[in-house]
């Protein structure tokens, strides 16, 4: 498993749209791509146009075959309403959540 690890700065006045968008957009990969297991989204406290969407996916090649294909297409809107600052990409090593 790895995850993906999405740096987005989104002025106020779009965030709840933007979050909105992203609803169907995780949403949407999750049940129509190869490998995709879902994300999460968090906001930094300290500055709330600092938005992190974390994927989960089964390998590294399932999502590079997502970017190679149609992934910015499927990501578009969000790109219209927020400012993609960084991708990190993250072994995971373990997971307790529930």
């Amino acid at each position: 498993m790895i995850r993906i690890v999405y740096t987005w700065h989104v002025e106020p006045e779009k965030m709840n749209l933007f979050i909105e968008t992203w609803k169907k957009t995780t949403n949407t990969i999750h049940q129509q791509i190869k490998g995709a297991k879902g994300s999460f989204m968090i906001q930094n406290n300290n500055n709330i146009r600092e938005i992190k969407t974390v994927a989960r996916w089964d390998s590294l090649e399932h999502w590079e075959s997502f970017w190679q294909g149609n992934g910015k297409t499927k990501m578009g809107s969000m790109h219209e309403l927020g400012h993609r600052v960084s991708v990190e990409v993250f072994k995971e090593i373990d997971d307790f959540t529930r």
